[in-house]
């Protein structure tokens, strides 16, 4: 018994240095710079509805203004969840909704939509630790009118 406590400790001891050792390899946890006009609060009709939903179930992984939890300074979960913020900022960013042409930020809104009512968005991952991200049936039917609205204000000419 004493043989396998010892190596039980050695083991925890080992892992106790790699995680301690993990923390010193951090990727970068980012916010860049937000030019207000750009953002779709700027270029879109948001009413206050939406702006509440985006705020709570979005902005955190789609826009250059998360929220970093205190688990983000924590590897190797840090890692998982600055690539994740990385990973949703480069399928949409709402900080930079400006840049889009008329026909991709159309597009946008349709894929809003669809991805919320698919049950996609936000993540699974994402509303088990943020509860109060997880959308209600009425959260996707406001946003989904919403996004449905804009794209026919959009295409007027």
């Amino acid at each position: 018994m004493t043989r396998a406590f010892k190596i039980l400790k050695w083991i925890a001891v080992l892992v106790v240095v790699v995680l301690i050792g993990l923390q010193f390899v951090r990727p970068a946890r980012t916010n860049p710079q937000v030019d207000p006009s750009q953002t779709i609060h700027a270029c879109l009709q948001v009413t206050p509805q939406v702006a509440a939903i985006l705020d709570r179930s979005c902005q955190d992984c789609h826009s250059n203004t998360s929220r970093w939890p205190w688990y983000s300074n924590v590897a190797p979960v840090s890692w998982f969840v600055i690539d994740h913020v990385n990973h949703g900022r480069s399928h949409l960013n709402l900080s930079e909704w400006g840049s889009m042409d008329d026909r991709k930020a159309s597009k946008k809104l349709e894929e809003i939509c669809e991805e919320v009512q698919d049950g996609e968005m936000p993540l699974e991952s994402y509303t088990y630790v943020h509860r109060s991200a997880k959308l209600s049936p009425e959260d996707v039917k406001t946003l989904c009118e919403w996004t449905a609205a804009e794209r026919a204000r959009m295409a007027k000419p």
